[in-house]
């Protein structure tokens, strides 16, 4: 009678983990084969049988890759455009999402409605509109002009997850905070920053991957070849190199590796973060 439960449990565990084991070897497999092809020479690319170990690995794609055609100034455009973006919007969402969790105000349920309407609107509509307001402001071709469009996209979501997150704050901190004569600004400072730091690390990734990976605004605003950011240095590295995938997925390699880099750092927090405002939410 013990063994037959015991026994459906070690068969359910053992199936749940063989898929799980699946989906990882199929997720991986691509970005394996990825960085098997970065690491061949340009003769052994289109060997058959395909090799996902190479026989010589090389680093030659990667040292022409990152020397050519400005790949190491698209990589530090890329990098400022990210950190500058993460930063702005980390600030912006966390002050939005305390006035939202802790005020009351008049408006309050519309505007924080109106906040999460914004994330059911495809960026894509917003091309025409936001070229309009950028071309106004004199902010084309122009890296800085690239952060308030990015932060814009991703405020939204940061702060509705961030709001989340202030509101399982005990409201006796702030009270008491209160009573030793703090106002709103220090405890938000003092408070709801260092006691939400896995919801702020949360939409820390989230910004970086976001502005990092962006290409169509960027392509479409930034006409000047050393403005370029990374997506749209491989585009173009691509496009010229034609049938030099070496080239082309060394590219690649180089520029997921601040993004695993920045993923694995955070993951603790990652998970930390979206599981309470899931709960609470």
């Amino acid at each position: 009678m013990i063994a037959g439960p015991r026994s459906r449990r070690v068969t359910v565990a053992g199936v749940r983990y063989a898929l799980l084991i699946g989906a990882a070897v199929v997720l991986a497999l691509p970005f394996g084969y990825m960085v098997s092809t970065s690491l061949k020479a340009h003769t052994l690319l289109l060997e058959y049988p395909p090799r996902l170990i190479p026989k010589s690995p090389t680093l030659d794609n990667y040292a022409q890759a990152w020397g050519a055609n400005n790949f190491g100034r698209y990589f530090l455009n890329s990098a400022s455009v990210a950190i500058a973006t993460t930063v702005g919007t980390v600030l912006l969402a966390s002050m939005m999402a305390y006035g939202f969790a802790r005020f009351r105000f008049p408006g309050k349920g519309v505007l924080f409605g109106t906040v999460v309407v914004g994330l059911t609107i495809p960026t894509m509509l917003l091309i025409i509109p936001q070229f309009l307001l950028a071309k106004n402001l004199g902010l084309l071709d122009s890296l800085p002009g690239l952060v308030p469009f990015y932060v814009g996209t991703q405020i939204a979501f940061s702060t509705f997850l961030l709001r989340a997150f202030f509101e399982q704050i005990p409201m006796e901190l702030d009270e008491a905070m209160i009573i030793d004569g703090a106002g709103a600004w220090r405890r938000y400072w003092n408070l709801a920053i260092p006691l939400s730091k896995p919801a702020l690390a949360t939409v820390a990734i989230f910004t970086f991957l976001g502005s990092w990976d962006e290409f169509v605004w960027a392509l479409t605003v930034i006409n000047d070849v050393s403005k370029r950011t990374l997506p749209i240095g491989i585009a173009l590295f691509q496009g010229q190199h034609g049938t030099s995938w070496g080239l082309v997925f060394a590219a690649s390699v180089i520029a997921v590796v601040p993004v695993i880099a920045v993923y694995v750092t955070f993951q603790r927090q990652l998970v930390a973060g979206l599981t309470n405002g899931a709960l609470k939410s």
